[in-house]
């Protein structure tokens, strides 16, 4: 269905976006609010994604995503929801065996980007999203549709809907996933690989206090991270190999819980599940550009990266500030926002950001997700020397709060 009102208004627009999850609904709101036309179109009906109960998904938002909430008008509505992450602890150690003595603690308070992020329930972002998109005048919404092709041509881009209608803008945004068909009708391909892991995420409800701290916990065959949520409760994102989570996958809820027991430890008591349980593939994979003629990529579209920094969000919304604040400017001064040197500037951004990722969450798995023991003693020194010098903790706390280096202005929490 279509924005009430809107039904069969398919005039020219500046952008349409292909894919209303996150980041394509942040990304709609950022442009409209700086005042362009924008078309989102989403296969998904708006009450499927706006499901009121809470399935066990939640994300970890950094300082500056917090902040490009709070710029595209939505953090208002979720910051009573949102849990401060006060404390990141980082060790190493084997399930059963507690983590190793050396350990790494980044604390908020030692730096002025405090909290060092937000722990926020996909429930509650995905409602706030679409609250706002609904109340933006210049944001039009088809929902229940199919994306079945699109074509560009010097002046425009035309993209064709499963239900026969047409949509002209002047640029198409690929917001549609890793397996993107907007980047396969792009000519767009893709680099990368498996690592021959599943992530697990559910959530827990725990008889002790978290007092706001998140842990990430290496071992052996994949990082564990456990992240605080409101109240007495915590976001798991479990990573094991294959072979073992083929096995896991079988599990009833009382065997899982007991499978996660000896790798969580005693120290938020006793737990259990609370939502659903969700499975995912590991897998590294780039896009070979993030735009084309008339097109630009985001989000998955453009870059799937290892798990365990809980990144994958906010990378994405590095996308959405960055090309928004491209589009904006290049619209204000008189250009063709759809031509592929606005795009390219775009592409130039975001590239060395998310090559930097990729290689530093590939090279923390791969040095970590093993169980040599020389391997093992160095890992452990490099933590403990980590947290013995405050100015290299502080250094890396500012960039995991993503407020280091040409930070969109949308994630300053400035407008565009």
């Amino acid at each position: 269905m279509d924005n009430p009102g809107r039904r069969g208004i398919l005039r020219p627009m500046d952008t349409v976006i292909i894919g209303g999850g996150l980041n394509g609904s942040a990304l709609a709101l950022a442009l409209a609010g700086a005042g362009l036309d924008v078309t989102l179109v989403e296969r998904l009906a708006p009450d499927i994604r706006t499901d009121p109960e809470f399935d066990g998904r939640g994300y970890a938002l950094a300082h500056a995503s917090a902040r490009l909430l709070r710029a595209i008008g939505i953090w208002n509505a979720v910051a009573d929801n949102a849990q401060p992450i006060l404390q990141i602890k980082v060790s190493d150690g084997r399930a059963g065996e507690g983590p190793s003595p050396l350990s790494l603690l980044f604390d908020g308070a030692e730096v002025e980007e405090s909290p060092l992020g937000y722990m926020l329930e996909d429930r509650y972002l995905r409602r706030a999203l679409q609250e706002a998109l609904d109340a933006a005048p210049n944001v039009t919404q088809i929902t229940g549709t199919d994306v079945t092709g699109h074509e560009v041509t010097e002046a425009n881009a035309t993209v064709t809907l499963s239900d026969g209608r047409t949509l002209t803008a002047k640029m198409i945004v690929g917001a549609d996933g890793m397996a993107s068909p907007t980047a396969q009708r792009a000519g767009i391909g893709r680099m990368g690989w498996s690592y021959s892991q599943t992530s697990f995420s559910c959530a827990i409800a725990h008889d002790r206090p978290h007092h706001g701290i998140a842990h990430q916990f290496f071992m052996p065959p994949g990082p564990l991270g456990i992240l605080p949520l409101k109240g007495n409760r915590s976001s798991i994102v479990w990573t094991e190999d294959e072979a073992a989570a083929a096995r896991i996958s079988t599990l009833d809820d009382d065997a899982y819980i007991a499978m996660l027991r000896p790798r969580i430890g005693d120290y938020l008591g006793d737990f259990r599940l609370e939502g659903k349980r969700f499975a995912y593939p590991v897998p590294l994979s780039i896009a070979h550009r993030f735009a084309a003629p008339r097109v630009a990529l985001v989000g998955d579209a453009a870059h799937r990266v290892h798990p365990l920094a809980g990144q994958g969000l906010n990378a994405g919304l590095k996308d959405v500030g960055a090309l928004a604040e491209v589009l904006v400017t290049a619209a204000r001064r008189g250009e063709d926002i759809g031509r592929l040197d606005v795009l390219d500037r775009y592409e130039r951004w975001r590239r060395f950001d998310v090559a930097a990722l990729a290689l530093a969450t590939d090279g923390v798995n791969r040095l970590f997700s093993n169980d040599n023991t020389l391997l093992r003693m160095g890992r452990d020194l490099g933590l403990g020397v980590i947290n013995a010098l405050p100015g290299l903790r502080r250094t890396l706390m500012r960039e995991a709060a993503g407020v280091t280096g040409d930070v969109p202005r949308l994630l300053q929490g400035r407008p565009i």
